[in-house]
């Protein structure tokens, strides 16, 4: 029982760093229609962003920071202005494809100007266990699963109960409408993208100290969290929470009792099913787009 609970503990920690990066996908998509296929590497950037910093001779606490703002500098306005608004002019098509490009490019330059092997990370989260209710349980996972909880409940009430999330959420419903009632679109658009690049550099920040820092570790990670966001509902963020919780739980219970080398099916045989019976996801609405 006790290796039951750490094991859904552990699940729920690393679903919870699977949903940020899959409220980001949401997010993107619903207000520029842009589907971000260098999302996992987006994950993976800040992680070596910081150890760069803290290898010049910064403090981990800076290091955070720096890598941080350079992620929003980076991953949020750079992606946006240099990559998104001249691809999307060609259609989503196009700029899917590119970003594809882009996620190779992120991975290939971090093997080449950094390091092709796994670097250890430190943990803000004190490493040891905790026993609750008499069981032994990770204190990494209990740190990194309230952390993650704590940003998500943060950006629900920032969407649900400020001005800026009223004006993001018409944003997303009807960008046209939005412009005729006063709304900044571009702006909110904007913020959308540079919320994402905060969500990824967090994510980097909570996982790296678990799986170390690899160039390659992008690509499990954005895997994860895509079928995250398409399992709880691709135009909903509490569907990406969702989703992400769930693939995290599914995946760590399927390591430990079904078998490590299959691990990976077990998300994809349930993105499957989901299509299948439910394309809209567990929590997603349906959507009808005129072609």
């Amino acid at each position: 029982m006790s290796n039951l609970l750490d094991l859904l503990v552990a699940g729920l920690a690393t679903g919870a760093i699977y949903a940020l990066v899959a409220v980001g996908f949401t997010l993107l998509w619903q207000t520029s229609q842009t589907i971000n296929f260098a999302q996992g590497e987006f994950v993976m950037l800040p992680a070596f962003l910081m150890l760069a910093v803290m290898h010049a001779g910064a403090p981990f606490w800076l290091a955070i920071i720096l890598g941080i703002l350079l992620s929003l500098l980076l991953l949020g306005l750079g992606f946006k202005l240099l990559l998104v608004d001249p691809m999307l002019r060609h259609g989503v098509l196009p700029l899917a494809i590119a970003t594809m490009a882009l996620a190779i490019g992120i991975k290939e330059a971090v093997k080449q100007f950094f390091s092709a092997e796994a670097s250890p990370f430190p943990s803000i989260v004190p490493a040891g266990d905790v026993s609750i209710l008499g069981r032994v349980v990770s204190l990494q996972s209990l740190g990194v699963l309230a952390l993650a909880i704590a940003v998500v409940i943060g950006l629900t009430m920032l969407l649900n109960r400020t001005s800026i999330g009223h004006q993001m959420q018409a944003t997303a419903q009807n960008p046209t409408v939005a412009r005729i009632i006063g709304v900044p679109v571009e702006r909110m658009i904007l913020l959308t993208f540079l919320i994402n690049a905060f969500l990824v550099a967090l994510a980097s920040l909570l996982i790296t100290p678990i799986y170390l820092a690899k160039f390659s570790s992008g690509e499990v990670l954005g895997q994860a969290a895509f079928i995250a966001a398409i399992v709880g509902g691709f135009n909903q963020v509490r569907g990406a929470i969702a989703g992400g919780l769930l693939i995290g739980v599914v995946d760590n219970l399927a390591a430990a009792y079904v078998s490590t080398q299959y691990r990976a099916a077990v998300p994809m045989v349930l993105l499957i099913v989901i299509i299948l019976f439910r394309p809209q996801g567990l929590l997603g609405r349906p959507e009808e787009r005129t072609v």
